[in-house]
């Protein structure tokens, strides 16, 4: 079976599970399974609107980022910092827990992913390397009651509708 039709496959079997977990299951990267998503589920990005992004995602509040690898899923709330290009990273600090040094030059791709997440409306920017796995990922953040906070949803959907044109 083709990595296209595997990747098919597995999200039939579980639409709604990790990406990662799907991409295992059909020995594929990450960025395949999202670009098998449906319509208007991952809008791809270029990767030079990096910095751009970033700078409208500091404006957010807490927002929940996660960094997924095959040996931690390490999530982190807190309000993105600015950042600033030098020494060959894209440099992070400020008064958050979310702090350092991305390589943001390996950045491939971004993508706003807008799908169903063990039953719930999930919402993130992805930032995809060349690997085609994600480098970090930003969630929109829930409420008290698991909602997605309405300002976060609003400003998700304007992004990504500004970044996509």
């Amino acid at each position: 079976m083709s990595g296209s039709a595997a990747a098919v496959a597995a999200l039939a079997e579980n639409p709604d599970g990790v990406v990662e977990a799907i991409a295992a299951k059909a020995g594929v990267s990450s960025r395949v399974v999202l670009d098998h998503l449906p319509t208007g589920a991952a809008v791809p990005v270029h990767q030079e609107k990096f910095a751009d992004i970033w700078r409208e995602l500091t404006g957010w509040g807490e927002v929940l980022f996660i960094v997924h690898t095959s040996d931690i899923v390490l999530e982190c709330v807190g309000a993105l910092p600015d950042g600033s290009y030098g020494h060959g990273y894209f440099n992070i600090h400020g008064d958050s827990p979310i702090g350092g040094h991305i390589k943001a030059d390996r950045c491939a791709g971004i993508y706003f992913v807008d799908r169903m997440f063990h039953g719930r409306r999930s919402l993130s920017v992805q930032f995809m390397n060349s690997d085609g796995e994600a480098m970090f990922k930003v969630f929109v953040r829930r409420d008290a009651a698991r909602e997605l906070l309405p300002d976060q949803v609003e400003a998700f959907e304007a992004l990504r509708s500004k970044m996509a044109t």
